[in-house]
């Protein structure tokens, strides 16, 4: 039987009842109906729960979506998802620079490249699994605190069947299994970027980025907000509606993946960098997804110039977040965090006690600050950046390439990347993106070089 993940309206409306209680609506009558029906709960790790529900209670589902979409929000005011009232807001948003800085180098941008595939590398295997299942794996590899790839070696059969690996990652991502670096959204997002901003310039519109996920993305290799968002170009809808109509999943992290090529083309200009990361952001995301990846954008920019360390590129990018959202509140706790507490552990523990029983393990709200308290953490070093990322849990994989592009940028060249991190990639990408198919980094740093060298 096939069940596509992420867009059965069954499966939706357990995560839309999540997400109103996160934005500020009340849905305790709603979902009293969905339970009285019998309307089961979002499936946990999967994006699909095993069996359909019966032809009811999917038409119930649909109904209660939309009425969901119609609720207030006390969150509104201070989250708004317009470009003009995010400003509004932001009482520091960053003015353009005097004159236009230099673009990276393509060493800088190739450090940069191969910091998100190794950080993305390094979650891969343990995508999904919960924070006790990847201490456990880790410890009995005598791999924690993390300083290198994931490996079954020495690891018990008994602990191996309790959290088994990511199912669609292990063959490629383990240590021992390593050849190149396998296909992962978390990189296609960024070839897809580099392809709208080739053919369309920093001046795109978020239609344009809609046109060339339809031309060049496999439906099959999107997840969550986007293949919802992806479903609704399909049935007609047009930007900005892609991203509100029945997408529960518009505040989770799949935006700020996207967003690091729209940092690395506008260096030193955070605030074109947030404004083009919200054009992308849009087609797919709301509120604090949308914050997310303006966000990560800013602080790319600001890293691109080589100028500034870690911590003033985290407090760029906040100056471009609404300070009272969700977000700009989680990542500024999470930086406090890693500011008292020499343990990373003590950090993430703290972390997940806030947000473990009342977030998705994808939404951006925590994932952005483990993002946040990693980079702080590790002062912004290479291998202390993914390794803490990686091993704070949820969106292991994309928040391994967050902090390892992040990173990356910061260290200025590919030889200032530990050797044992980027050897096994072999200076191959494996993707079903366009024509990208095996191509290496060092092509990619030169590609992205030339568009930021663009007018």
């Amino acid at each position: 039987m096939l069940r596509l993940t992420w867009v059965q309206p069954e499966d939706l409306i357990g995560h839309e009842l999540r997400q109103a209680v996160q934005d500020g609506r009340e849905p305790s009558a709603i979902a009293a109906r969905w339970r009285a029906a019998g309307g089961p709960e979002a499936p946990i790790g999967a994006g699909a729960s095993p069996r359909p529900a019966s032809r009811y209670l999917r038409l119930l589902a649909t109904d209660l979506l939309d009425e969901l979409a119609d609720l207030p929000s006390a969150s509104a005011d201070d989250e708004p998802t317009g470009l003009a009232g995010i400003r509004a807001l932001c009482p520091d948003w960053p003015q353009p620079p005097a004159h236009a800085p230099s673009p990276p180098g393509p060493g800088r941008l190739e450090a940069a490249w191969l910091g998100r595939a190794v950080g993305c590398l390094l979650g891969k295997p343990v995508e999904k699994l919960p924070l006790d299942a990847i201490r456990s794996l880790a410890r009995a590899a005598g791999n924690w605190p993390l300083t290198t790839y994931f490996t079954a070696r020495g690891v018990p059969e008994e602990l191996l069947a309790r959290h088994p690996w990511n199912r669609r990652s292990a063959a490629t991502s383990l240590a021992e299994n390593i050849d190149g670096m396998p296909e992962d959204d978390d990189l296609n997002y960024p070839l897809l970027g580099l392809l709208v901003l080739r053919r369309h310039g920093r001046g795109f519109t978020t239609a344009d980025v809609a046109r060339v996920w339809l031309d060049e993305l496999p439906a099959g290799r999107t997840f969550t907000a986007e293949r919802v968002a992806y479903r609704n170009l399909l049935c007609g809808l047009e930007p900005p509606l892609t991203a509100r109509h029945r997408n529960p999943f518009r505040e989770w992290i799949g935006a700020l993946i996207r967003a690091d090529v729209h940092g690395w083309t506008n260096p030193g200009d955070p605030a074109a960098a947030a404004a083009q990361a919200h054009r992308d952001a849009t087609l797919t995301h709301t509120a604090n997804g949308v914050y997310a990846a303006m966000f990560t954008a800013a602080v790319v920019a600001d890293a691109a110039t080589g100028a500034h360390d870690v911590h003033a590129c985290l407090r760029t990018g906040l100056t471009v977040v609404p300070p009272r959202s969700r977000l700009a509140r989680a990542v500024r706790h999470a930086v406090r965090l890693a500011r008292e507490h020499t343990d990373f552990d003590t950090v993430v523990d703290r972390l997940h006690a806030l947000y473990g029983a009342t977030h998705h393990w994808v939404h951006a709200v925590p994932n952005t600050a483990l993002i946040a308290a990693a980079l702080t953490h590790a002062d912004g070093d290479f291998a202390g950046s993914v390794c803490r990322a990686v091993s704070g849990g949820w969106d292991t994989d994309s928040n391994g390439a967050a902090a390892g592009g992040v990173a990356g940028l910061l260290a200025g060249s590919p030889a200032a990347l530990p050797d044992r991190w980027t050897a096994p990639l072999k200076n191959r990408l494996a993707t079903s993106v366009g024509d990208f198919h095996g191509t290496g980094f060092d092509t990619l740093a030169r590609l992205t070089h030339q568009e930021a060298s663009r007018p």
